[in-house]
This record gives C-alpha cells, structure tokens and sequence, in this order.
C-alpha cells in the first residue's frame, strides 16, 4: 500500500486518547466483574518527518473488550482519527479492530479523505504496529505516523503485593 500523499506537515498540535463515549467512562471500582474483563491499551505514537523523529507520545488506556479507545492527531494540513477496538476469542486469542481515518489539505487539490480498516491478531503482551498513512517509502519529503500498540490484562498491570501501583496505570485507571 503507498503511502497518503502529503505535501506538508507540521507538528502535531495535539494527540487525545480516550473512550470513544467520554459520558460512559468505565469505573472498575463501581462495576462488579469490570476488572477481570478490562484490558489496557498501551499506545506510543511516533511523527517522522524528513527521516527525524519530530513528535512522540506514549499513553495507558483501560477499555473492555468491544469497546473503542480513540486517538485523534492534529496537524497543520491533516487530521488523523483512529479507533482501536480490541475482542476476545476463544481460547485466550484476541483481535484488534484498528479503523483510521485522515483529511488532508493540499493546496492544489483541496481537502482529501481516506479510510482503513484492519483486523489484526495480537497476543497479549505482544507489540504490533499500525501505519495510518500507510508504510514508510523513504522518501526523505514524506511524513511517517507508528502507533505501536500493546495489549495487556487489566489484571496483569496490578502491582504484585507488597509492589506500589506505577504512575502510568493509576493514571489511566484514573480516566
């Protein structure tokens, strides 16, 4: 798959991931059963541009099976919408329904739109990349956007006992 073409871009203005509904956030504590069903989504998100690194962010999201977390990235002349949506097999095996949408302004041919879908197996604890503009061609003029994606077991990311709770999980239990 070739790349989106983009003429121009600049630095992410912002990056916002979250339940696709913000009015029905999961509260683990308030919901019986919540947390032997929850998962986290860790997600690092890294720009390149002309070959350098010019924006990266990492984020801990806690989601039930079926349900999307969303990331939004902003820049001058695109936007990127992207829903990750993980689901239970049987047998322990898991898919990631990753959908991605862009807009994209180029001065001669106005604003352009594309869309994907993939459905991707992933492991628990296993990393795997998702390219919403698709792969990287070299071209040392063609931006680049990695998500790197772990999924993990609510249960799993607990302190053993006797541990303290990581900062980045009390956050994103927090949201």
């Amino acid at each position: 798959m070739r790349p989106f073409p983009v003429r121009r871009f600049a630095v992410l203005l912002c990056f916002i991931a979250g339940t696709a509904v913000k009015a029905q956030e999961l509260s683990l504590e308030e919901l019986p059963g919540l947390k032997e069903r929850a998962l986290v989504l860790n997600i690092t998100t890294r720009v390149a541009e002309n070959k350098q690194e010019v924006w990266t962010s990492s984020n801990s999201k806690v989601t039930i099976p079926g349900r999307p977390v969303s990331i939004k990235l902003v820049g001058g002349n695109v936007v990127v919408a992207v829903q990750l949506t993980p689901y239970l097999r049987d047998k322990g095996r898991s898919v990631l329904v990753a959908q991605g949408q862009i807009w994209v302004d180029t001065p001669n041919e106005g604003i352009r739109y594309k869309t994907t879908m993939q459905t991707i197996p992933i492991n628990f604890g296993e990393q795997i990349y998702f390219l919403p503009l698709g792969a990287d061609d070299g071209s040392a003029n063609n931006p680049h956007i990695e998500l790197r994606i772990e999924l993990l077991r609510y249960e799993e990311t607990l302190p053993k006992e006797g541990q303290e709770e990581p900062a980045a999980t009390e956050a994103a239990a927090a949201q």
